[in-house]
């Protein structure tokens, strides 16, 4: 599927509510959730049941659970060559983990991606200056099924 696909079925999403641990599109999305959900209308099953998890993504317990999950499922690429389609990771806070989601949804002229966002629902966002130094890392959907 190309990148053009991938930010297509994640523009459908928006204007999903905001839902912790939700992916019904129309219905409720977290960040996750609209990646899963993207991944679904991409290969049809998701690659792992996701166990329930909380607002705080395991920051007491610092492990980078959604980072980890990330790189067994998606490929890895260097954030300097994100493109269309992309999934990228943040850091909402400095020293915190990484908890937060985004699909990219162009990139000229200027850089856009597609997340869930709380009190916003998912949303299509300028990947500006207070959101782009929040990117840790950047990843591609596999190009089969895994």
């Amino acid at each position: 599927m190309s990148g053009a696909q991938i930010s297509a079925a994640a523009r459908g999403w928006i204007g999903t509510p905001y839902v912790h641990q939700c992916a019904v599109r129309g219905a409720g999305s977290d960040c996750l959730g609209l990646v899963r959900g993207v991944w679904r209308e991409i290969y049809g099953n998701e690659p792992e049941a996701v166990p329930a998890y909380s607002m705080d993504w395991s920051e007491p317990q610092g492990e980078e659970r959604l980072w980890d999950a990330a790189t067994r499922h998606l490929t890895a690429k260097p954030v300097s060559e994100m493109a269309q389609g992309d999934v990228l990771l943040f850091r909402m806070r400095h020293g915190a983990v990484a908890k937060h989601l985004g699909i990219v949804s162009q990139t000229d002229p200027v850089v856009r991606f597609v997340h869930a966002y709380a009190r916003h629902g998912v949303v299509e966002s300028a990947l500006n200056a207070p959101w782009r130094r929040r990117v840790v890392s950047c990843f591609e959907f596999p190009k089969e099924d895994t």
